[in-house]
């Protein structure tokens, strides 16, 4: 299993920063695509920016030029800039990666995707 644990969210006023960081940890696994989502009050979860292992960054037009995403591949650890935030950013922020994992059991890599708990994200204006 990889399991996934968001930190960096809080309160902040319209026009502020913050920065999201998420690290990837368990069983022996090779991460593909790792990135964000978020689900705001009353909508379905979408696409915020995701990241592959070759070095591709793809965002959600609502977020280009204002989030930047990145990744630390030796930490397993992705990131998340958020710049000039603006009260329709409030939404609960998730973590997702996918790639393989070794199954200790069965000593045989399998394909997983995973997703972290969220940290929320609150833009006042």
């Amino acid at each position: 299993q990889v399991q996934l644990v968001e930190s960096g969210g809080g309160l902040v006023q319209s026009g502020g920063s913050l920065r999201l960081s998420c690290p990837a940890s368990g069983s022996p696994f090779r991460i593909n695509v790792m990135g964000w989502y978020r689900q705001g009050p009353g909508k379905e979860r979408e696409l915020v920016a995701t990241t592959t292992s070759g070095g591709s960054t793809n965002y959600a037009e609502s977020v280009l030029g204002r989030f930047t995403a990145s990744r630390d591949n030796a930490k397993n650890t992705v990131y998340l800039q958020m710049n000039s935030l603006k009260p329709e950013d409030t939404a609960v922020y998730h973590c997702y990666a996918d790639g393989r994992v070794l199954g200790l059991a069965t000593m045989a890599w399998a394909d997983f995707r995973s997703w972290g708990q969220g940290t929320q994200v609150t833009v006042s204006s």
